[in-house]
């Protein structure tokens, strides 16, 4: 069988494919173009997130058994679709889950403790310690939506600090034990003070976090989203940042990404985001929460077992 890479991976990735025998094909820059000329001769195509892979894509992938995703999100592929066809769709969200749950925790470590700002001011002489007075996080109350990879990484991180862990999952239960205790998504608005988002990008998730969800908290909270950026509407979190509502927020995501995860800043400058930018109570980061040196390894090594598990499975 022949395994085609269409962007940029570890080399452990190939390096598998090769030891259990597949011809591994690597065209990290081909284009669109080339790849409908080409997919028809691959019997698994393995993707990050730069190329969407629509009905054309699969249309012209005529002997496709299985799609790899290098990463936890699948909004690049038409997975539904791809079902239909007979194709199994593979991601390695197991790869990264370590990353997300260290970098939301250090996101809201630096939001709490005003390190950004006060790193800054620092650098330029300013000495400013009462007006740095941190926040601590023992004796709060964090609030997780999805309790999947990512979600339960950060509560098992959160363990430590003495706070009180509570967690929502629409489609996972059972998972509460002596540290996190599972809620409703009712019992988590009127308990949480601060909340992080583990969701995937969905029709259900897109645009979740609007002015009735925000408005729906019982307190002032702060807001965690590592997950994608169209979860949250941005209009309304400056809103609810304005009124009170969001105390501080930590974005690793904008709602101005594209498919590709990346952000043109001078096309998507608005009011809202001038506002982000600005505000001593916003950490912002390039969506980078998931990607570290272990985590890319890993996602190699976590999607090149799954799929050669099931290729194997097929011969």
């Amino acid at each position: 069988m022949k395994i085609l890479l269409i962007d940029r991976a570890e080399s452990n990735l190939a390096e598998n494919f090769c030891k259990a025998g597949y011809d591994f094909v690597s065209l990290p820059d081909i284009q669109r173009a080339e790849l409908l000329d080409k997919i028809a001769d691959y019997d698994a195509l393995i993707v990050r997130s730069k190329t969407q892979i629509d009905k054309e894509v699969i249309d012209k992938a005529v002997s496709l058994k299985a799609i790899g995703r290098l990463g936890a999100g699948m909004e690049a592929i038409n997975t539904e679709y791809a079902q239909k066809k007979g194709i199994k769709c593979f991601n390695s969200p197991e790869g990264n889950r370590d990353a997300v749950g260290e970098h939301a925790l250090g996101m809201l470590l630096a939001l709490f403790d005003n390190i950004c700002r006060a790193n800054n001011e620092v650098k330029q002489g300013l000495w400013r310690r009462k007006e740095n007075m941190g926040i601590e996080i023992k004796g709060k109350t964090v609030g997780i939506i999805g309790f999947g990879n990512m979600g339960s990484a950060f509560a098992k991180r959160l363990m430590g600090f003495e706070c009180n862990i509570i967690a929502y999952d629409k489609y996972k239960t059972g998972f509460g034990n002596d540290y996190i205790k599972e809620e409703s998504l009712e019992r988590l608005f009127e308990k949480a003070q601060i909340l992080s988002l583990h969701v995937p990008l969905t029709e259900e998730t897109a645009y979740m976090g609007n002015e009735s969800f925000f408005n729906s908290f019982s307190h002032p909270f702060y807001l965690i989203n590592t997950s994608r950026g169209r979860v949250v509407r941005t209009r309304d979190l400056v809103s609810a940042m304005r009124n009170g509502k969001i105390l501080g927020a930590a974005l690793d995501v904008l709602e101005y990404e594209g498919l590709n995860n990346e952000y043109n800043a001078d096309s998507a400058i608005t009011d809202e985001i001038n506002f982000l930018r600005k505000a001593d109570n916003v950490v912002l980061t390039p969506h980078v929460a998931g990607w570290s040196i272990e985590s890319e390894y890993r996602h190699a090594e976590v999607l090149s077992a799954k799929m050669i598990s099931y290729l194997d499975s097929l011969q």
